[in-house]
């Protein structure tokens, strides 16, 4: 019989993960701080709705503190600026011989790594479009890359069995030896989509916009750069091309922006979960906590990151009220991009 599956953090990427294999007949465990989601979720009442699919399903539901026992698979689906609390709340429900999966954005298996442990530690890599409406309902807007490996690139058995559990949810959920490369590229495009939260563009019309090119591509570069200087390779996914920004090609990086454009167009989601943090929900985002290890890898290197320095500060002012979400807050990044050398438009 196959292990439970426990979703820690039921929202938005949890809860559309959690909810088709519970659908598919896996024995699932929901973990959520939302009292009224959970209790939505424990009376059969998660609603995915969307352009994807729309179903209704449910399952055994808890907040951290009710939780017991010991469990061998814990797909971790928390904001980035929550992990580190969040896996220490689950740390003690964690087998022995299980593993965390950082279903999340950002570079959060290092955070996770160093409570668990390395070997108790599996890397993920998701790009599906879905938001959490409110208790016991998440959109699902469009499908995405969903990758899952080893932090060594050995294939296991567990990660084999990981993998053939997430394809319950995306058929074509891909099994890498270089999970860190989806992570660094996801941070690479992120950077993309975390500009685009300035304005109230659309992530497509954004993307789409020539005035934006200099800052777009500058941006993803700047942080492109810090991946090299790790070792890594970054691979791309959905239309994104991280070789054609690291080689300057221009006609390659167009073809690049077309493809994400047409993709973020068909769509469900149109604006990032940054935006909605930011225009809807008027909460902290974690644009902080993704962009930190990318700023700390660049000060080892002594890379300077003059454009992710200034978007993690016109996020933060947005967050703390005193600048508006606007076309502006582009343009003054964008002016600090068009003096970037090596810039094409």
């Amino acid at each position: 019989m196959a292990e439970p599956v426990v979703i820690w953090g039921s929202g938005a990427i949890g809860g559309t993960i959690g909810a088709y294999l519970r659908r598919a007949g896996r024995d699932v465990l929901f973990v959520d701080v939302v009292a009224d989601h959970v209790r939505e979720i424990a009376a059969g009442r998660l609603h995915i709705e969307g352009p994807v699919d729309q179903f209704t399903t449910g399952g055994p539901a808890v907040m951290p503190d009710a939780m017991t026992g010991q469990h061998k698979l814990i797909l971790l689906a928390v904001k980035a600026h929550h992990t580190l609390e969040a896996t220490r709340a689950l740390a003690p429900f964690l087998a022995a011989d299980g593993a965390v999966v950082s279903c999340q954005n950002g570079l959060n298996e290092l955070v996770i790594a160093d409570i668990v442990g390395r070997d108790r530690t599996i890397g993920a890599f998701v790009n599906f479009g879905a938001d959490y409406q409110e208790p016991g309902r998440i959109t699902f807007g469009g499908r995405g890359a969903v990758v899952v490996g080893e932090l060594d690139g050995q294939t296991t058995p567990r990660i084999q069995a990981l993998h053939q559990t997430l394809r319950l949810f995306e058929p074509a959920a891909v099994l890498s030896d270089n999970v860190f490369g989806y992570l660094w590229g996801k941070a690479g495009y992120g950077g993309i989509l975390k500009s685009s939260a300035l304005t109230n563009d659309t992530i497509a019309e954004y993307i789409a916009d020539p005035a934006r090119r200099p800052l777009i591509i500058a941006l993803v570069r700047e942080i492109l750069s810090i991946a090299a200087a790790e070792g890594v390779e970054p691979l791309g996914f959905d239309g994104f091309d991280p070789r054609a920004f690291m080689r300057g090609d221009r006609v390659a990086i167009a073809a690049s922006l077309a493809a994400l454009a047409a993709y973020n167009s068909g769509t469900g989601k149109p604006r990032s979960g940054i935006w909605r943090d930011l225009a809807v929900r008027r909460r902290q985002t974690d644009v902080t906590a993704q962009l930190a290890p990318v700023q700390a890898a660049a000060r080892r290197h002594r890379i300077p990151t003059p454009l992710v320095d200034r978007l993690v500060a016109l996020i933060q002012a947005v967050e703390a009220g005193r600048r508006e979400i606007g076309g502006e807050l582009a343009d003054e990044l964008g002016d600090m991009a068009a003096a970037a050398e090596g810039v094409k438009v």
